[in-house]
């Protein structure tokens, strides 16, 4: 991440004063055209889609917590040096909700062609979200409305949502598979799932590290519903004894 692009910016290295300067990082980075920027403007014009939306998020409920704040910080693991740029940003756009559409449709067009970046974006804003272990309605509305403006299908939002949140009997759910399926089905969707969020193959893929910590507790989510089928299913099956009296 060009993190001194950002730095300049908003004049942190300057240790000046900064005159609007959500407006001027949004217009420097093509928030206000259509034309494509070189790969360092792309990058940071990425970072700070996901920041801002991250930041308006922890607003959706009407309070920022300092608990969403923290888990926001341990998923942007940036440099030491670099730590109050980005912090920078997302104190100025966690003010409000305001605009966050735009944000979720950039990142949409951004990773139109990585679907599976998609994914990793949204559990790390349901990581987020549940880090004061209360899932708000708004949140809900916020998260859901995210998805669709993003371009993920409503099934796909719900399988990943449900690793974070925890509803009565979602185990199927989180595989994304029917109750109905074989145990052969279930194994195999299991292992496709555990292979996807496996972190080596993640960073071999190139995903941005941020996104690692949110993929890590789907994973174990992941791991605990297929245990769960496993371990009903078999008690299900046991053979049950008579007792003669």
């Amino acid at each position: 991440m060009p993190w001194k692009i950002l730095g300049k910016m908003l004049g942190l290295d300057e240790g000046g004063a900064v005159r609007n300067a959500f407006e001027q990082i949004l217009a420097a980075f093509g928030f206000d055209r259509t034309a494509s920027g070189t790969p360092a403007q792309n990058r940071v014009a990425f970072t700070i889609s996901v920041v801002t939306l991250a930041a308006k998020m922890s607003k959706a409920d009407g309070i920022s917590s300092e608990v969403e704040v923290a888990a926001f910080e341990r998923l942007f693991d940036v440099p030491e040096g670099e730590r109050n740029n980005l912090r920078r940003v997302f104190d100025l756009a966690r003010q409000d909700v305001a605009g966050y559409e735009t944000y979720a449709r950039r990142i949409g067009d951004m990773l139109d062609a990585e679907p599976d970046l998609k994914i990793f974006v949204l559990e790390s804003l349901l990581h987020m979200a549940t880090a004061d272990g209360i899932h708000h309605p708004a949140e809900e509305v916020f998260l859901s409305t995210v998805a669709e403006l993003m371009g993920v299908p409503r099934a796909a939002y719900l399988a990943v949502r449900r690793a974070f949140v925890q509803d009565p009997d979602c185990a199927y759910e989180i595989l994304g598979v029917a109750p109905n399926a074989s145990d052969a089905e279930i194994k195999t969707r299991y292992r496709e799932l555990a292979r996807e969020h496996h972190p080596d193959l993640l960073l071999a893929k190139g995903v941005p590290e941020e996104f690692l910590a949110a993929s890590g507790r789907r994973l174990a989510a992941i791991n605990e519903a297929y245990e769960k089928i496993m371990a009903q299913r078999h008690h299900a099956a046991a053979p049950r004894l008579e007792h003669s009296s």
